[in-house]
C-alpha cells in the first residue's frame, strides 16, 4: 500500500498520529508523547505497507501481531488502532488514562480491541513476541499443507533503549536467532533519551553487533523518519532466514521545536504552549482530536483487511475439504477448547494413580501427569530452564524443539524470566497450552513474568520442583522458604502444592482445564506416600482444600500442604494413641479454597476447633487459616545445607514438635 501512497500523504498520516498522542497526553496531563511522536513514520511504513490484520474481526487468526514492547508508547498504538478502524472511537482517545477507558497508561490485553498483549514492564513485550513468532512456527510446521499455508503470519516488534538494557531482552533474542524465527521482526528505535537523559553515560552497547551475534538479520542505519527507507528494510526483512532487527535512528519527540531530543519529552505533557509551536512545526492547523477525512482514508484499513481475511477464508475452506481433521483441530486449538474426551482421559489418569498407590517424589508425579494427559493433548508444549532431568517435564513421546524442527518440548536454556514470558507470548498467540519448569526458588527470576500472566489472565502453566528445604545439601540458596507465600499474594494466580500422585495429578487438571488464569504447579525432590480417598474426597481436591482424614469427636484440625501433609498425618496418628482425636486437612491449593462458598470452607475448617497449619515455609499467611490462637509450624529464616531428614528435624517438622503446638492450643 505505502506504494500507492505519495509521500505527502504518508507525511500528514504521521502527524496524525503525534497530534492524537501529544493531544490526549495533555488532556489527561498524563503519559508519555515522546516515542510516538519519534516513531510515527515507523508505524505509517508498517501499519500501511505490511502489517495484515482486519480491523473489524481482531481476532482473525492468521492475522500478524504487533507488540509495542516499549509499551508506555501506548498513545502510538491506540492511535493506530482508531485510525485503521479499529472499536476504538475518538472518546476513548479522549479518555486516555481515565478509569475504565480502553485506552489504559499501557496497552492492555483483552481490553483494547487489537492489542495482543500487556505491556510496560520492558523487554517482556519483545519477549511475548518471539513466543508468538515461536507459535507460529511449530503451527505452520504441524497444520500447512502444499500449497495450503492456512498459518502464516508474521510478529512485529516495537523497542526502545529501555527493552534492551533489560537482561529478559538477551535471553529472548538469543533463544529467537538459535530458533531461526525468521518471520519475528523487531524495530530498534534508536533515539539515545531515556528518563534519565542521553543513554551514552549508560548504555553504550554495539547493538547491531549484539544481534548479528545472536544469529539475527540486521539492518543498520536507517532514518525511522523516512517512510520509504522503513519500507524497504521491511520487505527485506520479509527475505530473510533469520529473525530481523531494524535499528531506526529516530528524534524522540519528532516534531516538538523545543522539546525533540530530549528527556523532557519523554513521559510528561507538552504543555499548551508547546503543543501549539507542535502545530505550527509540522502545519497541522486541525483542533485537538480531530484528523482531516482524506487523512483517515488514507488510514483505514478495514476493506483492505475484510479483503485479506476472506482470501484466508477461500483457502482455509479448501484445506478444510482435503483435510477435515485438521482443520477441525486447529480451529479447536485455536479457540481454546479441549479435546472433547478430555473428562475421561482425567479419570483414567486419576485412576491409575489409585491403582498404583505409588510412594513417589510429586515432581515424578508431575511427569506421570503429563505423561497420561500429554496423547490427548497435541497442545501441550513443554519445556524446562535447563532442569528437564530434575523437573521431569519431558515424556516418552515428545519431540525437542530446534531450529529445523518442529516439536512440543523446548529447552529454553539458563533463561528463567525469558522463558516465563515467553510462555505467555505463547498463549497469548493461541494453539498451545505451553508449561515450562525450574526450581522454586528461582521463581523469583520469573515472577514478573507469572504476574503478567496473571494480569492477562492466560492459561501459562508454571512449574516448580525442589520446593523446599526438602532439597537438602544445595543449601538455602536453592531452598524455598518464602516462595509459595509470595506467589499466593498475586491475584488471579492458582498455585498448587500436592501432597501426593493423586493430588498431582488433579492440580495438573485443574490447571489445564483453568481457561482464564495461570497456574503454579509446586512439587517435592523427595518421596512421598499415597494416599487412600474416598471418591467424595477425589471430587473434593479440586476445591483447593478438603478433609483428607477426619476423628469422630475431633479437638483440633491440623491443616498442611504438599510433603507436610504427612507430617500431619503421622501426627494425627500419634496424637489419637494419646487420646487426642484431630482432623487432618490438605489444602494444595490456598487460593482455590479461598474462592469456595462458606459453607464448604467452614465444613472443612470446622467451627469452634483450635487449628495447627504445617507447611515447610514462611508462617504469614497461615494465620488467616488458624486465627491468633492457632498455631503454624513453619520457618522464618533460611534454610542450612544438609540431609533433608536432618533439617527438617532441625527446623521443627516433626511429630513431638506438632504434638506439643496441638497440645498448647488446648490449653
Amino acid at each position: 500500500m505505502i506504494s500507492s501512497l505519495q509521500p505527502a500523504i504518508t507525511s500528514r498520516m504521521a502527524n496524525a498520529i503525534r497530534a492524537l498522542s501529544m493531544d490526549a497526553v495533555q488532556k489527561a496531563n498524563s503519559g508519555h508523547p515522546g516515542a510516538p511522536m519519534g516513531m510515527a513514520e515507523i508505524a505509517v511504513a508498517l501499519w500501511a505497507g505490511h502489517y495484515r490484520h482486519n480491523p473489524v474481526n481482531p481476532k482473525w487468526i492468521n492475522r500478524d501481531r504487533f507488540v509495542l514492547s516499549n509499551g508506555h508508547g501506548s498513545m502510538l498504538h491506540y492511535s493506530l488502532l482508531h485510525l485503521t478502524g479499529y472499536d476504538l472511537s475518538m472518546d476513548e482517545i479522549r479518555n486516555f488514562r481515565q478509569l475504565h477507558s480502553k485506552t489504559a497508561g499501557h496497552p492492555e490485553v483483552h481490553v483494547t480491541p487489537g492489542v495482543e498483549t500487556t505491556t510496560g514492564p520492558l523487554g517482556q513485550g519483545i519477549t511475548n513476541a518471539v513466543g508468538m513468532a515461536l507459535a507460529e512456527k511449530l503451527l505452520a510446521a504441524e497444520f500447512n499443507q502444499p500449497g495450503m499455508n492456512v498459518v502464516d503470519h508474521r510478529t512485529y516488534a516495537f523497542m526502545g533503549d529501555g527493552c534492551l538494557m533489560e537482561g529478559i531482552s538477551h535471553e529472548a533474542c538469543s533463544l529467537a536467532g538459535t530458533l531461526q524465527l525468521s518471520k519475528l521482526t523487531a524495530f530498534w528505535d534508536d533515539n539515545g533519551i531515556s528518563i534519565d537523559g542521553h543513554v551514552e553515560g549508560w548504555f553504550t552497547d554495539d547493538t547491531p553487533k549484539r544481534f548479528e551475534a545472536y544469529g539475527w538479520n540486521v539492518i543498520r542505519a536507517v532514518d525511522g523518519h523516512d517512510v520509504n527507507a522503513v519500507n524497504q528494510a521491511i520487505a527485506a526483512a520479509k527475505t530473510s532466514d533469520k529473525p530481523t532487527l531494524i535499528c531506526c535512528r529516530t528524534i524522540i519527540g519528532k516534531g516538538s521545536p523545543n522539546m525533540q531530543g530530549t528527556h523532557n519529552v519523554h513521559g510528561a505533557a507538552l504543555g499548551d504552549k508547546e503543543i501549539a509551536a507542535v502545530r505550527a512545526t509540522i502545519n497541522w492547523p486541525y483542533a485537538p482530536f480531530e484528523v482531516p477525512a482524506d487523512v483517515m482514508d488514507a488510514w483505514d484499513a478495514k476493506a483492505n483487511g475484510a479483503k485479506m481475511e476472506a482470501d484466508w477464508d477461500a483457502t482455509f475452506n479448501a484445506y478444510a475439504l482435503q483435510f477435515p481433521q485438521q482443520a477441525a483441530e486447529l480451529t479447536r486449538r485455536m479457540k481454546g477448547d479441549l479435546p472433547a474426551n478430555f473428562d475421561e482421559v482425567v479419570k483414567a489418569a486419576v485412576a491409575t494413580c489409585i491403582e498404583k498407590k505409588e510412594n513417589i517424589a510429586t515432581r515424578k508425579a508431575s511427569q506421570n501427569a503429563i505423561q497420561a494427559f500429554a496423547p490427548s493433548l497435541p497442545e501441550f508444549l513443554g519445556g524446562s530452564a535447563d532442569l528437564t532431568g530434575s523437573n521431569l517435564t519431558n515424556w516418552k513421546e515428545c519431540v525437542a524443539v530446534r531450529a529445523n524442527q518442529a516439536g512440543n518440548h523446548i529447552n529454553y536454556g539458563v533463561r528463567e524470566f525469558g522463558m516465563s514470558a515467553i510462555m505467555n507470548g505463547i498463549a497469548l498467540h493461541g494453539g498451545y497450552i505451553p508449561f515450562g519448569a525450574t526450581f522454586l526458588t528461582f521463581s523469583d527470576y520469573s515472577r514478573n513474568a507469572i504476574r503478567m500472566a496473571a494480569l492477562m489472565k492466560i492459561r501459562t502453566l508454571f512449574v516448580f520442583t525442589h520446593d523446599s528445604i526438602g532439597l537438602g545439601e544445595d543449601g538455602p540458596t536453592h531452598q524455598s522458604v518464602e516462595h509459595i507465600s509470595s506467589m499466593r499474594l498475586i491475584p488471579n494466580l492458582d498455585n498448587w502444592r500436592p501432597c501426593d500422585t493423586t493430588e498431582s495429578t488433579v492440580a495438573w487438571a485443574h490447571s489445564i482445564t483453568r481457561r482464564h488464569g495461570p497456574s503454579t504447579l509446586i512439587f517435592s525432590r523427595q518421596n512421598l506416600p499415597y494416599y487412600e480417598r474416598t471418591p467424595e474426597q477425589i471430587t473434593h481436591i479440586h476445591r483447593g482444600g478438603y478433609v483428607l482424614q477426619d476423628a469422630p469427636d475431633a479437638k483440633a484440625v491440623l491443616i498442611a500442604t504438599g510433603s507436610e501433609v504427612e507430617l500431619a498425618m503421622k501426627s494425627a496418628a500419634e496424637l489419637a494413641q494419646q487420646g487426642i482425636p484431630v482432623r487432618v486437612v490438605s489444602m494444595p491449593s490456598t487460593d482455590v479454597f479461598d474462592r469456595q462458598d462458606a459453607a464448604y470452607k467452614a465444613s472443612v475448617l470446622g467451627k469452634g476447633l483450635p487449628r495447627i497449619a504445617i507447611e515447610a515455609g514462611v508462617t504469614d499467611i497461615w494465620y488467616k487459616y488458624v486465627g491468633l490462637e492457632g498455631a503454624v509450624v513453619g520457618m522464618d529464616t533460611f534454610g542450612e545445607s544438609a540431609p533433608a531428614g536432618v533439617l527438617f528435624k532441625y527446623f521443627g517438622f516433626t511429630v513431638e514438635n506438632v504434638i506439643a503446638k496441638v497440645k498448647a492450643t488446648l490449653i
